[in-house]
């Protein structure tokens, strides 16, 4: 698989392959789907920053669940304090609760 960004996270093939269907579930609205897929990845690698972003993104955004995402957020956070994009969309959804 060719990617067209750098692969900061060092992901596999699968990794990225799930990512990618996970965020095409999101975008056709099969929410349980792509909560399903990025749950089961989480728990092989429990520290992967783009899933934790994923999913705080899917309960943020799609799910309207902001204590939860405010917790994946806090996550990725937490492993990366840089994190100006998770700082922002945890911000944002603080806002809710």
């Amino acid at each position: 698989m060719s990617t067209n960004f750098d692969n900061i996270y060092d992901l596999s093939t699968e990794q990225l392959e799930m990512l990618d269907d996970a965020e095409e579930k999101m975008l056709r609205n099969d929410l349980g789907a792509a909560e399903k897929l990025l749950l089961s990845m989480l728990k092989s690698d429990e520290e992967c920053i783009p899933v934790l972003s994923n999913l705080g993104h899917l309960y943020g955004r799609h799910l309207s669940e902001f204590e939860t995402a405010i917790e994946y957020y806090d996550r990725v956070l937490a492993l990366e304090p840089d994190n100006a994009w998770a700082r922002d969309a945890r911000r944002r959804y603080l806002r809710y609760v």
